[in-house]
């Protein structure tokens, strides 16, 4: 970034946003302080407010020439933050956990370089909400659409590699995923009497079962996981009581996004299954679904020949994340890849209490992403 006086208050908003976080959905405040925060010094930049996202639009000279986009989300997690700052979360249980606050920063300080710098194509610079949940970028299509975007990038941060190196890999770079949760009721009865009750201990122990045996099909091509992550029957404690009422709730993954629907489809016929086998009232809810994320391979050689212009080391990344970002929906619309900019593997690692977006980092992405606007 040339203007280091902006950089520095690009870092300076970046603490504002880690101390004042704000989780999936409830991000209206962060987006009030961006658009104040541009207004006050990009102000050639257009900022469109979309209620439950905004997005920036620097104008050109060649509105003619292809339009690109770059993304940041902007919420935080409900991880309590214990970093030992001055900007440290002013807000009990709640965190810049993802380095999100860093990607906010880092779209404001390129933002900040176009309004001073310009740019021979029209430039839009999306804030998305709810990535944790996988519920934001399903809501910002329209961007993509109504835009015309015809290159679309994205950034995270990662803690693989060692600081300043970029990762990136062609083809599937986030697995896809869906939580399933699944509610059991059955009749209450004493324990001494279990004959005249509906108990749903037994069918939630199949469900578990069920999951390893559905998983480790030998129709699935790639990677596909059924990961249990809560168990509940009964009250605890309740000794004289038979269970009537459970909870099940699983995480489902997958490399190629059909399969994983497949998992999806049989494992929520099978709980069905036996909830008549066991005489149990069934309600399944699917949450935090997220799409597979597949880069594509020329927007990552726009990536590198940048780069490589640059003098910033690559390296590919050897395996596609199991962990998912909802980046892929965007990816389905328009020729697009999120890369990884590397903070140094001896830095605590994303999602963990002490984890803090390292400001090194919004002037170099900052450099990357004016190179690829300027690739035309």
């Amino acid at each position: 970034m040339r203007n280091k006086e902006k950089l520095k208050k690009a870092i300076e908003f970046r603490h504002e946003i880690h101390r004042n976080p704000d989780l999936s959905g409830e991000e209206r405040p962060t987006y009030e302080r961006i658009q104040k925060f541009l207004a006050e010094n990009a102000p050639s930049i257009e900022v469109v407010d979309k209620g439950v996202y905004i997005y920036g639009i620097y104008r050109s000279k060649h509105p003619e020439r292809p339009r690109i986009g770059f993304r940041c989300d902007v919420d935080a997690l409900p991880i309590e933050d214990k970093i030992d700052k001055p900007y440290r979360s002013c807000k009990p249980g709640i965190g810049h956990k993802c380095g999100h606050d860093g990607h906010t920063a880092t779209m404001c300080a390129l933002a900040m370089e176009l309004d001073e710098f310009g740019a021979e194509r029209d430039v839009y610079m999306i804030f998305q909400p709810s990535e944790e949940n996988g519920a934001g970028a399903i809501q910002c299509t329209r961007f993509i659409t109504d835009n015309n975007i015809a290159e679309f990038f994205g950034m995270h941060c990662s803690t693989d590699e060692d600081k300043g190196v970029v990762q990136y890999r062609d083809g599937l770079m986030n697995c896809a995923s869906v939580g399933i949760c699944v509610k059991y009721k059955g009749v209450s009865t004493h324990a001494s009497l279990p004959e005249l009750g509906k108990n749903p201990s037994a069918a939630i122990a199949k469900l578990a079962l069920a999951c390893d045996e559905l998983s480790a099909s030998e129709e699935y091509k790639d990677l596909v996981m059924a990961t249990v992550i809560h168990m509940k029957s009964g009250e605890d404690g309740a000794y004289g009581i038979a269970a009537n009422k459970g909870k099940f709730q699983v995480t489902l993954r997958a490399a190629i996004e059909a399969e994983m629907d497949d998992l999806e489809s049989k494992l929520v016929a099978k709980a069905e299954e036996l909830a008549e086998e066991y005489g149990l009232e069934c309600k399944i809810v699917q949450s935090d679904r997220f799409p597979e994320t597949v880069n594509d391979p020329a927007m990552n050689r726009k990536l590198l020949k940048v780069c490589k212009e640059l003098g910033i080391p690559t390296a590919e990344r050897p395996e596609a994340e199991r962990g998912s970002e909802d980046f892929g929906h965007f990816a389905k619309l328009t020729p697009s890849t999120i890369y990884m900019m590397c903070m140094g593997k001896d830095k605590p690692h994303l999602h963990s209490v002490e984890f803090d977006f390292d400001d090194d980092i919004i002037d170099t992405a900052v450099d990357i992403h004016m190179g690829l606007i300027n690739d035309i």
